[in-house]
């Protein structure tokens, strides 16, 4: 089983979603589950240390899902920034104690870290993914997101995932 994760902000609120699929070439419809979870008070943004904000959003998701059944985890982001520094998905890489595999798909380039990573055109679109991995071979991680379903840059799966945490309820 795959879990792609993707957090969205609100002032001090977050809304984190998980979406639980079996096969990287699966649609919509054949996702196994949604998980949502919300937390107030999230850290503010900072330049260069995003994963304070996002990763106790992502752990309390986590916190959701029995993670024994869990293959990889696809986040929105990067697993390593310039240099090698880790990012979102390095931190939660460790903050798993390095169980799962974690592979980051970001829509902008990261000045510094093109040697940690491997550009992805997907359908006609003329503009790269951006596929970082750790836990896992980066050329598989790569290979398993241009494989996912969509016709599009972005995957169907991760569309989805995205629409859904934008979804966001004042309760």
């Amino acid at each position: 089983m795959y879990l792609a994760i993707d957090v969205y902000y609100m002032q001090e609120r977050a809304k984190t979603v998980g979406i639980l699929f079996e096969h990287w070439s699966d649609s919509k419809a054949e996702i196994k589950g949604i998980i949502t979870d919300y937390q107030d008070n999230v850290a503010p943004y900072q330049s260069g240390q995003f994963y304070q904000r996002e990763l106790p959003c992502i752990m309390a998701l986590l916190n959701k899902i029995d993670l024994s059944n869990i293959s990889a985890i696809i986040i929105d982001g990067y697993v390593y920034l310039q240099d090698g520094k880790l990012g979102l998905g390095g931190h939660l890489y460790n903050a798993l104690k390095q169980t799962i595999p974690i592979i980051g798909v970001a829509k902008k380039p990261f000045l510094g870290n093109s040697q940690y990573l491997i550009e992805v055109l997907r359908g006609n679109s003329k503009h790269p993914l951006y596929v970082t991995a750790i836990g896992t071979q980066l050329d598989a991680a790569a290979s398993n997101i241009k494989s996912m379903t969509g016709k599009y840059r972005f995957p169907d799966l991760l569309s989805f995932l995205d629409q859904q945490t934008k979804l966001f309820k004042s309760e």
